[in-house]
């Protein structure tokens, strides 16, 4: 008999991978198995692998992966196989190869350990999220942008559009990446850089936040830097950074080739009348915190309907950082999903729109410009990852 004691599960569905009461019971699993090998028979020690299998099943799923590190059985994926072939290293039920337990340090810190796992349940799942954990475990999620093509900027003769939105363009992003699914808000902010710059203009932990420059954000020892070295230290395999200009929009479009990724809207103004979404279901202000439904604040994230691809507030709410400095147009701009940053310019590149935005400026298209140290309370942004 085990006496190691089952794990008792709710039932899960895509989005478990986000809820760290789910994975922390298998690290629990995992670290007691570890310390408990050397005195186990070898019966017993299948009951801790049990019980990581048990729960590695419904927490990974299989996705497509080529060339990850944790794949461990080199078939082009991270799945639920890997999980298990590392937990079984772990606990020693299994021998790696040198070229398999290679592959098995996913986190490249020399060890297979523990990490590498909670890295394989990190990065396989069909649900299509990614969850990072700041300091104090506040946790970050980000989703899966699928590799494609698309047309960047606006169409010809698209209403409230401008010049700088010129030429239209195919990208074509040729890898898969991660994109925040909300703006940073402030409680994220504070478990990385320890104090709330935001103030005046919606304060809470839910809230994005803002009154942050590009330095603060990508600068030298600024966000993006002390997060990656505690994404280091702890063992995520995640390195984040902003993303570039035309991942933004492709992120934004979700496939979608319209003003709005809900649709033209094209039955009102484009100040602060409300109106049919014109694509999707219900009113474009179900979509977007602007001009014709904001309370003079900015908003709490997630609280309007997500695009396509399952991200929020892409429309309004907050201007949002992107890597790129700022050209006049799109003449020469970079068409592999690249930042355009060679050569440098005096401004960095925002997109999105602002609350206090009519709609017009909140469409997919509009691009404006900030220099690197300015913050101002209309100013945010969202984590990119991969590639």
């Amino acid at each position: 008999m085990c006496e190691t004691a089952s794990i008792q599960l709710p039932r899960l569905n895509g989005r478990a991978q986000s809820n760290p009461l789910l994975w922390r019971p298998f690290m629990k699993a995992l670290s007691q198995a570890r310390s408990r090998f050397s005195r186990l028979a070898p019966a017993s020690v299948l009951c801790p692998v049990r019980a990581a299998v048990a729960l590695a099943i419904l927490l990974t799923f299989s996705t497509p992966a080529a060339a990850v590190p944790g794949d461990v059985d080199g078939d082009g994926y991270v799945n639920t196989t890997d999980t298990l072939l590392i937990a079984g290293h772990v606990v020693g039920r299994s021998i790696l190869t040198s070229g398999s337990l290679s592959r098995a340090d996913a986190n490249a810190d020399s060890f297979v350990d523990v990490a590498d796992a909670r890295w394989s349940i990190n990065n396989s799942h069909s649900s299509g999220t990614l969850t990072i954990y700041l300091p104090g475990n506040v946790p970050l999620v980000l989703v899966r942008i699928p590799a494609g093509s698309f047309l960047m900027g606006r169409y010809a003769g698209e209403r409230s559009s401008f010049d700088w939105e010129d030429p239209q363009h195919t990208v074509n992003i040729g890898y898969d990446f991660w994109m925040g699914r909300t703006e940073v808000t402030q409680a994220q902010w504070v478990a990385v850089m320890g104090s709330n710059p935001s103030s005046g203009y919606g304060v809470g932990d839910n809230y994005p936040v803002y009154y942050v420059s590009w330095n603060d954000i990508a600068g030298s020892g600024g966000f993006i830097d002390t997060l990656n070295a505690h994404l280091a230290s702890t063992g995520q395999g995640v390195t984040v950074r902003l993303p570039s200009e035309s991942e933004w929009e492709y992120s934004c479009r979700a496939g979608t080739q319209t003003r709005f990724f809900f649709g033209d809207s094209l039955d009102c103004g484009d100040y602060c009348e409300d109106c049919a979404a014109g694509g999707l279901p219900g009113l474009r202000s179900d979509y977007m915190w602007y001009c014709g439904n904001y309370t003079g604040t900015s908003h709490e994230v997630g609280t309007k309907l997500p695009n396509q691809f399952g991200l929020y507030d892409m429309s309004g709410n907050l201007w949002e950082w992107c890597e790129d400095w700022w050209h006049d147009d799109y003449n020469g701009a970079p068409t592999d999903g690249s930042a355009w940053v060679v050569p440098s310019a005096s401004y960095r590149v925002i997109r999105g729109g602002r609350w206090t935005y009519g709609a017009g400026g909140c469409r997919s298209a509009p691009r404006y410009y900030g220099t690197p140290g300015y913050r101002n309370n209309p100013f945010g942004f969202r984590l990119a990852a991969g590639q």
